[in-house]
């Protein structure tokens, strides 16, 4: 079900501060910006190797990454794993008794279609499925 790790994705109060980390002292390439809406947040990736790093920052108080900096503060906010088919994915899922956030993808970055898993379901890690169209492996 599993393909690899597509992306960590850390919360951030500052985009453009953390971006500098990434780029100027880690070296990592800037895969650019995005703004989706749907999720309130900005994000911005810096790929490494066969995954990404994901930066998220809100766009809104209601937005989720808003409601974890204020609990949490910056940090990992979730683990991303590529599927192929994240429909079936997560009715294999839903079969097996496991929580849910998501029953049905939602619009992430890039066009993917995202869902998470609940973090009691995996020992308090919050883990996204991820599907990428065919026309980009972002």
């Amino acid at each position: 079900m599993l393909k690899k790790i597509d992306h960590l994705g850390i919360a951030v109060k500052d985009l453009d501060a953390v971006r500098k980390f990434y780029t100027e002292f880690l070296e990592l390439p800037d895969a650019g910006e995005e703004e989706v809406p749907e999720q309130k947040v900005r994000v911005a990736f810096f790929p490494i190797g066969e995954t990404k790093i994901e930066l998220l920052e809100p766009t809104s108080p209601e937005s989720p990454i808003a409601k974890f900096l204020e609990s949490k503060g910056e940090g990992i906010h979730h683990v991303s794993f590529a599927v192929d088919n994240i429909t079936e994915a997560l009715l294999k899922l839903k079969e097996k008794g496991i929580r849910l956030i998501d029953e049905v993808p939602r619009r992430g970055a890039h066009g993917a279609k995202i869902a998470f898993i609940h973090p009691k379901a995996s020992s308090g890690v919050l883990i996204e499925l991820c599907e990428h169209t065919e026309h980009e492996e972002a």
